[in-house]
């Protein structure tokens, strides 16, 4: 508790911390500047680095997309804690999710357009039939009669190709990469939205720091949900 200079009735009287700007405090701006540099450096090395890790591991996909997960979560959190307010860590949650659409995919899909094997199939056979399971494991047959060995997964209750359906597919002949219907393989596709998603956290990010400095030079605190 602070005594005031001012007086009343010829006394000192104690600060009860209730005039205004009390509880303000200075905040070095150049510590707010490196927590925003520090973030968006988090950003582009974790949206990277899944990428990377999902390129590696094409065939147990659910690592980079535990991975990604943990990297949104941590940079929404660290985004609110540079903010000390919600709102920005709300509008983030779509573009971490086009963070972790993108650096899932995008590996899988540039690996197949650079070495995927484009065939035309016919579907023979479907291990959900019959069954009532959203889970089709489709038996393919090549134009020469050859029955691939590898089945077509496709997960969902309807668009899925049915048997006796001709399809054409890109597949991976060393069997690292799961086939894909080849006008659905779009690398670029996957690359603009990893690449927006990131950018839109560097901007959210941006916005945070300053944000947050003013909030902090305020003595604002982050709080529960709404805080603007």
């Amino acid at each position: 508790m602070s005594v005031s200079t001012g007086h009343q009735g010829g006394q000192v009287t104690p600060d009860d911390g209730t005039h205004p700007g009390a509880g303000r405090r200075g905040v070095s701006a150049w510590v707010s500047l490196r927590r925003t540099l520090f973030l968006i450096l988090f950003a582009l090395a974790g949206a990277a680095g899944n990428t990377a890790l999902a390129s590696v591991t094409l065939q147990q996909q659910w690592i980079p997309i535990s991975a990604g997960l943990v990297v949104c979560f941590a940079f929404l959190i660290m985004l609110a804690l540079l903010h000390r307010a919600w709102w920005l860590t709300v509008l983030s949650l779509l573009p971490s999710l086009f963070v972790l659409v993108g650096s899932v995919q995008l590996g899988p899909e540039v690996a197949l357009e650079a070495r995927g094997v484009r065939e035309s199939v016919v579907v023979v056979a479907d291990s959900a039939a019959g069954t009532g399971s959203n889970d089709h494991r489709l038996t393919l047959r090549t134009e020469d009669g050859q029955t691939l060995d590898e089945k077509f997964v496709y997960s969902g209750s309807s668009g899925y190709p049915e048997v006796g359906e001709r399809l054409d597919i890109l597949r991976d002949p060393d069997g690292k990469v799961p086939m894909e219907q080849a006008d659905q393989v779009d690398a670029s596709g996957e690359r603009g939205t990893l690449i927006g998603g990131v950018a839109t956290w560097v901007v959210f990010v941006l916005l945070a720091g300053w944000r947050g400095h003013v909030r902090r030079r305020n003595g604002k605190e982050l709080k529960d949900l709404p805080t603007f």
